[in-house]
């Protein structure tokens, strides 16, 4: 049967709300004469020269007395064009409007206008159909087939409109293909908020409240018309369908375009371009959407960016982040992504933002259960390598490097700043602790530099911490310490004559007794030669893969040493950092030891103590909160109260090093001294790191002579990282130096 109506000619452009959806003593009217900039703008209706010269220049219209306009009004810049229901067109002039190298005279040609706003000094040319919307003032629309917004548009969010059924609503399913994390969009989501929702999924006052607060958060009486910003341009477009458009927005070439919000501004503005299909989604402030993109069911924070032919689906992006060429199914991914090859693929996955993804990586692309349920969940700095295939269900610790190789079954990697191996000769898998530290302290300095200094948001609406070394990270090197230190003792228990220890090792629930044996010999090595040379060759367990096959920890004595290190750099640092010469140190230790913030929780991307989470999911569901505005104040103040609380972790992390005892000041000069070695130690291993560069003759084989490379690639000794690294030695020794006891 045909669903095509036939309806008298004299209603075209009117009844946009009817029946029951009509306050009585309304119009249908009275939620339009709400939105835009100016909604108080002073309309006039046309004279009668003013319609004879709008009909020779073949203009048609269902009823002129509709048509309102602003002065100063000029008809003869209005042709070959159609009008229809309520239209109010702004103040004209003959002038041109620019945009790049695209000028158009203001006016409006061979369009069809049905019951819209056009604001002051607009260009509306070659448009067949654009229906309900509100256009700002110095808008650019050219050659577009089909713009309207329905009665019930909802622009992007998770809601249900006046007599909708429950089923029309908008769910996005991230980290779980199954759909048992569901969340629903709306235009100022955070990672942090779908995080609170997908994660928590056992509280269940919790996740129902969020709903409530999501739905009542907008207005669901029918009637809003779509909007587009002041100052966009719009052109070469197929159809775009309630939709909601920001300021200074810039659209050109897109195929499809509906029930979005695209927030933009002319401190950040959004760009979307040739060939992409965007449909149910929030696009950030400052994003960037090019060539042949599909998203759909989809967040994207702000000064993202999709190219060349991405797929977004049913996935939340972080701000900051770029996806190219490439398929990103079910996740949710904090900022700070990268993942720019066109055969990867991110599927069912929690990525914890300062990530990056080589060509060839398939993360979570294949299911080990018989139905698609299964989840990765990775810390931030998570980096699988060229070809490197991960399977469902695994978990990593933060900053891992996975090397190319296909990894066969489940894996839980709990050491962070790690590199797992396919070790193909053996057949067997490899994790090297702390490998960042030890091998590639040049990335690892540079990345977190790289993520601060190329953050362009100006809309910043969460802290997003981009130091490796941070509450998150410390206290998974501490829960490494304790897996390394106990699986020493167990493997000395075993040589002695008692495996059970070794049998029974369970990383979660490791024995204090096990872990201080460890301890023990791990600091005393020359006390235990011939069984320290057994773990200098490495140690084998069974909690890292799900298979027949144990895996080989390596470098267990260098890469505690390292752990032991970062804890003593982070901590140091951090009290130097927040007492700036201002607070003595020992005044902070006095009133703040035997405070603890217990364990961290990275938010998408702010850390916040967990203790602060669950105050925060008990009030929500108490119904505390009406808004997500409400909620978003709270992460404003645990912004505030981070530094604080970071400084508290730091004094717990150095108390954890000196025993459990006590901070003093012999300690903490101690403490200072150890922190000068190491800087001097990261300052080194920067250099170093690039140095191989230079000093690997194979990197030199395409060059004549070092002249020629030195002219392409530039001194080591001028690299402008290398130098900023100096620079921040000399502040970090001038700190150390301020931060008396």
């Amino acid at each position: 049967m045909s669903e095509i109506k036939i309806l008298p000619a004299e209603t075209y452009g009117l009844d946009f709300i009817s029946g029951s959806y009509l306050p009585e003593g309304r119009d249908e009217f009275y939620l339009r004469n709400t939105q835009g900039d100016n909604p108080l703008r002073k309309w006039r209706n046309l004279t009668q020269n003013e319609i004879g010269i709008l009909e020779k220049n073949r203009n048609r219209c269902s009823n002129w007395n509709l048509i309102k306009v602003e002065d100063p009004f000029n008809p003869e810049l209005i042709s070959d064009s159609f009008f229809h229901g309520l239209v109010r067109i702004g103040a004209t002039s003959s002038n041109l409007l620019k945009y790049h190298d695209f000028t158009l005279p203001e006016g409006i040609s061979f369009s069809r206008i049905i019951s819209c706003d056009i604001g002051s000094h607009c260009a509306i040319h070659n448009c067949r159909y654009i229906s309900h919307y509100i256009i700002g003032d110095y808008v650019i629309l050219s050659s577009i087939n089909e713009m309207e917004t329905t009665n019930h548009s909802k622009f992007g969010n998770g809601i249900v409109k006046e007599g909708e059924e429950e089923s029309v609503r908008i769910w996005i399913e991230p980290i779980n293909e199954a759909g048992g994390r569901q969340v629903l969009p709306f235009e100022t989501m955070t990672t942090g908020d779908a995080y609170l929702w997908a994660i928590y999924r056992d509280d269940k006052k919790l996740t129902d409240n969020l709903l409530k607060i999501t739905q009542n958060s907008f207005d669901t009486r029918r009637g809003w018309y779509g909007t587009i910003g002041s100052n966009s341009v719009i052109k070469g477009c197929g159809v775009i369908k309630d939709t909601k458009i920001g300021n200074s927005c810039y659209i050109k070439g897109a195929n499809k375009l509906k029930n979005l919000t695209i927030k933009s501004d002319e401190t950040e503005m959004t760009q979307i371009g040739e060939g992409v299909e965007l449909v149910n989604g929030i696009i950030g402030y400052g994003c960037r959407i090019f060539y042949g993109c599909k998203a759909i069911r989809f967040v994207m924070g702000n000064n993202s960016s999709l190219k060349y032919g991405a797929r977004l689906i049913h996935s939340i992006l972080g701000d900051n982040s770029t996806i190219s060429c490439c398929e990103v199914l079910n996740n949710l991914v904090f900022p700070y992504h990268e993942q720019h090859h066109n055969n990867s693929f991110l599927i069912a996955t929690m990525i914890m933002g300062q990530s990056n993804m080589a060509a060839g990586a398939t993360v979570g692309s294949n299911h080990n259960s018989r139905g698609n349920d299964g989840e990765i969940i990775a810390g931030r700095g998570f980096w699988p390598g060229l070809s490197s295939t991960l399977k469902h269900n695994c978990k990593f610790a933060s900053h891992l490097l996975i090397t190319k190789g296909n990894y066969p079954a489940e894996l839980y990697v709990p050491f962070p700043f790690a590199m797992l191996i396919d070790n193909t000769s053996t057949h067997q898998r490899e994790v090297m602790p702390a490998y960042y530290w030890m091998y590639n302290m040049y990335a690892l300095e540079r990345n977190s530099w790289k993520f601060s200094v190329r953050d362009k948001r100006v809309h910043k609406e969460q802290f997003i911490e981009t130091a490796y070394l941070a509450p998150d990270t410390v206290q998974e090197i501490i829960k490494a310490l304790d897996i390394l230190e106990g699986l020493t003792g167990a493997y000395y228990l075993e040589k002695k004559g008692d495996s059970q220890a070794l049998q029974d090792f369970d990383p979660w629930n490791i024995p204090e007794k096990l872990k201080a044996l460890g301890r023990k010999i791990l600091d005393s090595p020359d006390s235990y030669p011939d069984f320290m040379e057994f773990v200098r060759g490495g140690l084998y367990c069974n909690f890292i893969e799900h298979s027949k096959q144990s895996v080989k920890i390596l470098k267990i004595p260098e890469s505690r040493k390292a752990y032991l290190q970062m804890l003593t750099y982070y901590g140091v640092t951090t009290l130097c950092d927040y007492c700036k010469g201002n607070i003595p140190v020992g005044e902070f230790v006095k009133e703040n030891t035997g405070k603890s913030n217990g364990d961290w929780v990275n938010m998408g991307g702010q850390l916040v103590p967990s203790a602060e989470v669950d105050r925060l999911r008990k009030e929500i569901g108490e119904d505390k909160f009406k808004t997500w505005d409400e909620i978003h104040k709270i992460y404003k103040e645990w912004e505030t109260q981070y530094p604080f609380e970071k400084a508290v972790n730091a004094l717990n992390v150095l108390v954890y090093l000196n025993g459990g005892s006590d901070l003093e000041k012999n300690t903490w000069d101690s403490f200072k001294t150890k922190v000068g070695e190491i800087r001097n130690y990261i300052e080194e291993q920067v250099y170093k790191t690039k140095k191989k560069d230079y000093t690997n003759k194979f990197r030199g084989i395409t060059y004549r002579n070092p002249e020629e490379r030195d002219a392409v690639l530039g001194k080591v000794e001028d690299n402008s990282f290398i130098k900023g690294t100096r620079e921040e030695s000399l502040k970090i020794r001038e700190k150390l130096n301020k931060a008396v006891w």
